[in-house]
């Protein structure tokens, strides 16, 4: 008995030996392209065990050869041979009638390919689609799939490829439902809107989403799914307005006591759509005057209406008035205390640079230090407030103390960071250029890349303009223009920046001074003026650093103000060409091909 376990042993390793080195040699062989010498092994080597790399090389070497009526053979004995993978064998043959320019036979043969899979073999379905889908046969992938889950009686698989599948044919309808159906049968919308994402590409395709997420909701008015894809959808293209509608509706049938219309709210306006973001908060102040968010509401709608008001030019002091009022409102409803200390801050800083109350300002941010004394970031952030309102009342000197003071006790924090900068501009707007750059400096290297960016700006303009006027006298005056500007004095300072213009028309400053008024003029409102003296510095000084900064600029107003697509299209496109390294360069790309109207 032992000598027969022995032989067969013998025998099995033989057998395995011998495979192991037809296929070596084979590969040896088609790795030189010697297709000659490798048929005969690819034939021997799959008539023993199936595998499909070697398939292809067979059909490779026969297509090379062009031995087909050997191949034809070969594939007729394999389709009876070996059943179980005769599918694969007549999808093979197809293949090589296809690249041999036969494509009626080609067709034929995959179409027996897919009636040959075994019907229980799910799987193998899978697996025909994706060789089809290799060969760009993208509707015979479809069909394997399709048939898949018909043998299966399951509609539930294969979603995510025949979406990615319809989606590679322009069937966005079909791609849609799959998604959507695969969303609701897993309840996962994250997953779905990424491939949402990679998918609705073209503007007509989101056009067809929004359409069926809307029959949807109609149809299946108790499924949240679809309603939830909707708001995402809205907010992903900014259409806050509309993804409100949806949330409100949501909010009030599943009471969700107003906290996603709160998120829906700030998300707006962070995205600076204060209207969507004012409806948002005032919809929670008037369903939820008992919620945990009603204070929050109440205070973050003036919040909104503050944006709206600081970003329309030029900025009109009866509605700062009517801010301070629904500020005194809200404090006179919830009352002076923690929840409402920042409505507090915000309102003396209407005072102090809007209403010129300066003196009212520091009495609300006394008293607010007062109730959040026990907050020490509260009191620094009050403090680098009051040291701005004494820069304000031209209390240099104040207002340094106050920055120091949380420049201290902030070490190494974004607040402190923030307080060295405000010393620094001081130190700038009264001249001393020294002190102030060399904390400029200190301040390149700090985290935060707006204070970083602000600092290098300051610290390069300081540079730029010193080193060659042992005097500084340009420069001081400039400062001190500066300081008006900050102090909101705009028609004193334009008229200083025209005196200075002529008496250092060649100086390093000159397009510094056309640059600040252009900022100025806009500021006010006047924003022809403002174009007119960017485009002197567009003209005469294209090649210094606010070259591309006022192209920029320039395309901005065009856009958003002067409402000139044309035009401001032009200067995008200028900018692109001429500054291709500028930061400016990609919004303007982005912004040149949204006016364009290109989907992006």
């Amino acid at each position: 008995m032992w000598i027969l376990l022995v032989g067969l042993g013998l025998w099995l390793m033989t057998s395995v030996a011998y495979a192991q080195s037809d296929a070596d040699l084979a590969d040896a062989y088609f790795q030189k392209g010697e297709c000659d010498k490798v048929v005969a092994l690819y034939q021997k080597i799959l008539r023993k065990d199936f595998n499909k790399i070697y398939l292809r090389r067979y059909v490779s070497c026969s297509i090379k050869l062009k031995d087909f009526e050997e191949a034809e053979k070969f594939f007729k004995r394999q389709q009876k041979s070996d059943a179980r993978f005769g599918y694969l064998y007549t999808l093979y043959w197809g293949r090589m009638l296809e690249q041999t320019g036969q494509m009626p036979q080609a067709m034929q043969k995959y179409d027996e390919s897919l009636a040959q899979v075994p019907s229980k073999d799910i799987n193998a379905y899978k697996e025909l689609s994706d060789e089809f889908r290799e060969i760009d046969n993208t509707e015979a992938a479809i069909g394997a799939l399709l048939k898949g889950r018909a043998a299966a009686g399951n509609e539930t698989i294969f979603k995510m490829e025949l979406a990615s599948l319809y989606a590679q044919t322009g069937k966005t309808e079909q791609m849609i439902e799959e998604l959507l159906s695969l969303g609701l049968a897993i309840q996962n919308k994250e997953v779905i809107q990424n491939y949402l994402q990679d998918f609705l590409k073209e503007e007509k395709d989101q056009a067809k989403f929004e359409k069926v997420l809307y029959e949807k909701i109609q149809r299946h008015p108790n499924e949240t799914f679809y309603a939830e894809m909707l708001i995402w959808f809205f907010t992903q293209k900014k259409q806050f307005g509309k993804a409100f509608i949806q949330e409100r509706a949501l909010d009030r049938r599943l009471k969700y006591n107003g906290t996603k219309v709160f998120d829906l709210g700030n998300l707006a306006l962070q995205n600076k759509d204060y209207n969507a973001a004012i409806q948002s908060f005032d919809y929670l102040i008037k369903e939820y005057p008992q919620g945990q968010l009603y204070p929050y509401a109440r205070r973050m709608v003036i919040v909104a209406r503050e944006e709206q008001v600081k970003n329309t030019f030029p900025i009109e002091k009866p509605s700062v008035r009517k801010l301070i009022d629904d500020y005194r409102k809200l404090l006179s409803e919830l009352g002076q205390n923690n929840r409402t200390l920042e409505a507090m801050r915000s309102m003396a800083n209407l005072y102090a640079f809007y209403m010129d109350d300066k003196d009212s300002a520091i009495v609300v941010l006394q008293d607010a230090v007062k109730i959040g004394r026990a907050e020490s970031d509260f009191i620094d952030k009050c403090k680098l407030d009051l040291g701005d309102i004494y820069l304000l009342k031209n209390e240099p000197w104040e207002s340094t103390l106050l920055y120091s003071q949380v420049e201290k006790s902030q070490k190494e924090t974004p607040l402190g960071y923030e307080a060295k900068l405000r010393n620094a501009r001081q130190f700038y707007y009264t001249g001393d250029f020294e002190l102030s750059k060399a904390l400029l400096d200190i301040l390149k290297m700090a985290t935060s890349r707006e204070i970083a960016n602000d600092a290098g700006s300051l610290s390069l303009l300081i540079q730029d303009n010193t080193g060659l006027d042992t005097s500084e006298d340009a420069m001081k005056e400039y400062a001190s223009i500066d300081l008006l500007l900050y102090q909101n004095q705009p028609e004193l300072a334009l008229g200083r920046l025209d005196e200075m213009l002529k008496k250092y028309k060649d100086h390093t400053l000159a397009d510094e001074i056309l640059w600040l008024k252009a900022k100025t003029y806009a500021k006010m409102g006047d924003n022809v003026k403002a174009v007119e003296n960017l485009q002197v510095i567009v003209d005469k000084y294209a090649m210094d650093i606010l070259g591309d900064d006022a192209l920029y600029m320039m395309a901005d107003l065009y856009q958003n103000r002067l409402k000139d697509k044309d035009k401001s299209m032009e200067l995008y496109q200028k900018l692109l060409e001429k500054y291709p390294a500028s930061i400016y360069a990609a919004d303007a790309r982005k912004r040149f091909r949204q006016l364009r109207g290109d989907n992006l």
